[in-house]
């Protein structure tokens, strides 16, 4: 017995011995680098380009079987140049080689790659220089029977990390004009295992034209792949893209077939002027040079087939905190949809910063029609505040409503309450065509007046309430050139309020006392005039608002009248009469003549200069051209309308002048004749002189 396996023994121990001494000698004389050239025809003969390995191929086989290949390069294809394709300047591989033998385990090191390099580009023809390389990788392959789909043959793979450095990607579109490129890429990973989380840390700078935007980008986290359910997921995901810092989780999604990831988004605070420089976009100026300074997103994130969404929405802008959704839609129209409410917002912060009032040289700043930007809206959705300041007034339940598309912006419904009143509107800029046109439809009722004219013009000169309907429509670039073609109608009416400064009872009795030579009497302070109702309406026609039915109702006069208000020059001119109509309860110190003459006068008033600030006055020129007027139709027609006669050189015919005698009581047949040519010539002079 001991013979023979004392033989077998000598006999596995020769096989041993020659194993190792031919594996000895395979490790000392075999130079992979002797297969170079072959590798290269091989490469050539399959996709027509040519492989250029210039560095050493190095093998080792124990315990890892590795191999380090040097730098190399794969040519471009035909038409495209002579900067290759793709290049490194080192890649290595290394595998532990008993567990693949005994338990078919691929237990890899670590993968590297150092200055990786890929050129892509398109031809103006719409080739690829990508594609032939798909072309000669898609030829029919031998069926080959495998039951690598079992759980017993399935290979288990572990590589310990995965490191590329300094690689570049570029892409260029000679149809399109469009350039990409990212450098500086590198990543890192841990250990990548079945069913076990990959840590993942990575990098890059990127730069995209013709939209001349550049910036970076990094992320690290842990990416969970699941191989038998081919989804994806990144737990605890850090992530920062041109300076703004996101924290993401991206719940676990299919890779193959169509992606719709859905992910937990928390931004850090960061500064949207600083990103629109970064982005090489114009930084609006606003009132408050530190808005936009801080912008917080908070939200969950998703993408279907039908759009890319931001739901459960916080989105923090400087000191308002909007909640709600945003999403886009994945199609050619690409509409945005907006459903937002704020807590309070301060929109003076965001306007343009006011012009500079004490400059002598100081200009009116253009206000123009952002017509390329609507031109470029495709949104719909619905805005909402607790609380929105505007030009000094505050605003409470706000709503707006946004429809956008094809060069027409239309803001419906919008509704408020302000100054213990509302507003509601409908307000349109359509930009499809070459001049924007600007048409309004709204309305203002209960709104307090003095609170109003106090935000709107910096006056405390009346109070009351006001109701408005305004429908007006233009066209122009800007807001001047709007304001000076307008057209449409308006109504106003004042109710239950008073003019403060000005004293019209007094402005009465001030020029009667200059009429009359008399001195001026004492004014009663403070100044003020009560009304009860003034309401206008009319027409607006190239931006003037002509108004002839004017109404005021005062404690003690009637006022009706005409005039106009121009929009573009914000000037108010109105001539108006007054009536007394009965005796004011604040008439001390008036003489009983003057209240006499005040209820039996029609008095006319001027209302004229800026919109902000008219002055109210009684039109002495108007009363004395009225007096003069009286005065030379008396003298012409000889006195009094019932004198008894009238002289020969009043009458207009001959037949007059013979007909003409005394006008007693008794008078003669030709009595009615006289009377009746004297009414005639003072109605002809009563229009020669205007009335």
């Amino acid at each position: 017995m001991a013979g023979p396996l004392r033989k077998v023994l000598f006999l596995f121990t020769g096989i041993v011995a020659l194993l190792v001494i031919a594996a000895i000698s395979f490790v000392l004389l075999f130079d992979p680098n002797d297969f170079r050239d072959n590798i290269a025809a091989k490469v050539k003969s399959t996709t027509g380009r040519e492989l250029v390995i210039e560095g050493d191929l190095q093998l080792s086989y124990f315990p890892w079987l590795a191999i380090n290949i040097g730098k190399t390069t794969l040519g471009n294809a035909q038409g495209f140049g002579d900067k290759p394709f793709a290049s490194f300047e080192q890649a290595r591989l290394s595998v532990r080689v008993v567990p693949m033998l005994l338990r078919r385990e691929v237990a890899i090191g670590t993968a590297a790659l150092e200055s990786f390099e890929l050129n892509l580009a398109v031809a103006g023809n719409g080739r690829s220089n990508w594609q032939d390389l798909i072309e000669a990788g898609t030829a029919p392959a031998e069926a080959v029977e495998s039951d690598a789909g079992s759980e017993d043959a399935a290979m288990k793979i572990d590589i310990g990390s995965i490191a590329i450095s300094d690689a570049s990607v570029s892409y260029s579109d000679a149809q399109t004009g469009e350039r990409y490129t990212l450098t500086n890429f590198n990543m890192t990973s841990g250990r990548v295992a079945r069913g076990e989380p990959i840590a993942l840390v990575s990098g890059f700078d990127f730069e995209l034209q013709p939209a001349d935007l550049a910036g970076d980008f990094s992320i690290e986290t842990d990416m969970l792949l699941d191989g038998d359910a081919g989804t994806v997921a990144f737990a605890d995901a850090e992530i920062s893209v041109l300076g703004i810092d996101v924290s993401a989780d991206v719940a676990p999604f299919s890779y193959a077939g169509e992606l719709t990831p859905t992910a937990t988004l928390q931004v850090d605070a960061f500064s949207l002027k600083s990103l629109l420089r970064r982005l090489n976009i114009e930084v609006p100026e606003t009132a408050d040079p530190a808005a936009l300074g801080k912008i917080i997103v908070d939200a969950t994130a998703s993408m279907s087939d039908a759009a890319i969404a931001l739901r459960d929405l916080e989105l923090v802008v400087d000191d308002t905190t909007l909640k709600g959704t945003l999403s886009l839609a994945r199609n050619a129209a690409g509409t945005i949809t907006i459903e937002l409410a704020a807590d309070s917002i301060d929109l003076d912060r965001y306007m343009a910063p006011a012009a500079d009032a004490d400059s002598a040289s100081a200009e009116a700043v253009p206000v123009e029609i952002p017509a390329d930007l609507i031109r470029q809206l495709n949104v719909r959705g619905n805005l909402t505040a607790a609380e929105a300041y505007l030009s000094g007034m505050k605003f409470e339940n706000a709503k707006l409503g946004i429809r956008a598309a094809n060069g027409d912006l239309r803001l419906h419904p919008i509704s408020a309450s302000f100054f213990d009143g509302s507003y509601d509107g409908d307000v349109r800029i359509n930009a499809s065509g070459k001049t924007p046109v600007l048409s309004v439809n709204e309305n203002v009722r209960g709104v307090n007046l003095g609170s109003l004219a106090k935000a709107m013009f910096d006056q405390e000169n009346i109070t009351g309430s006001i109701n408005g309907s305004f429908q007006l429509t233009g066209r122009g670039d800007e807001l001047a050139a709007i304001q000076r073609s307008l057209n449409g109608s308006m109504s106003m009416e004042l109710l239950d309020g008073a003019w403060e400064g000005t004293d019209i009872w007094y402005e009465l009795r001030k020029a009667r006392a200059l009429y009359k030579k008399e001195a001026a009497p004492e004014p009663t302070l403070p100044a003020r005039t009560e009304f009860s109702t003034v309401r206008a309406t009319g027409p607006v026609t190239d931006g003037v608002f002509r108004n002839d039915d004017l109404l005021a109702e005062l404690p003690f006069m009637r006022l009706t009248g005409k005039g106009s208000v121009d929009f573009a020059e914000a000037r108010v001119d109105y001539r108006l009469t007054a009536r007394v109509l009965e005796r004011p309860e604040f008439a001390e110190g008036a003489t009983e003549e003057e209240l006499k003459e005040f209820t039996e006068a029609v008095i006319p008033l001027k209302i004229s200069g800026p919109l902000a600030d008219p002055s109210i006055k009684p039109d002495v020129e108007a009363m004395l051209k009225k007096e003069a007027k009286k005065k030379l139709l008396e003298r012409l027609l000889g006195g009094d309308d019932k004198a008894a006669q009238a002289p020969a050189a009043e009458a207009t015919t001959e037949a007059d002048a013979s007909a003409a005698g005394p006008a007693e009581d008794g008078a003669t047949e030709a009595e009615p004749a006289e009377k009746k040519d004297r009414d005639k010539l003072k109605d002809r002079l009563k229009d020669l002189l205007g009335n």
